[in-house]
């Protein structure tokens, strides 16, 4: 990884299996919500997308990631931990490129989390795409 909020390449089933145990270092959550973008093979001028490539300006989106975390933990007591991690470079279509995973108390405060967590991810951070075809 590059930091331990962006990598290279995509989030492979191995990233995301090492990152699911992160999660379960705490007994009193008794939720995890976990959200997985991925690549779609849209089509756009008769042409389908093959790949995206991201770019990030790392120092900013170190910060920015940080910040989302602190914000989620102070709006939902429950939550436990917050996981974000994006992809950098090149990610084919199928491929993963965005993991949150959210670990809470109850499903209630999980599930919210791990959507508000998407939203401001979305908003707040600074990693830019460029499709391929």
């Amino acid at each position: 990884m590059k930091n331990k909020y962006l990598i290279a390449g995509p989030i492979t089933a191995t990233i995301i299996s090492e990152l699911m145990t992160l999660g379960n270092e705490d007994p009193s959550a008794g939720a995890v919500a976990v959200f997985i973008g991925r690549v779609r093979d849209d089509e756009q001028d008769g042409k389908r997308v093959t790949a995206i490539e991201y770019s990030a300006y790392e120092e900013m989106a170190v910060k920015e990631t940080e910040a989302v975390i602190n914000t989620v933990r102070s709006a939902f007591s429950d939550v436990r931990s917050v996981f974000i991690v994006h992809s950098t470079g090149i990610v084919k279509a199928g491929e993963a490129s965005l993991f949150i995973m959210i670990t809470a108390g109850h499903r209630d405060h999980a599930t919210r989390a791990c959507r508000h967590t998407l939203e401001m991810v979305k908003e707040r951070l600074p990693v830019w795409k460029k499709e391929l075809f």
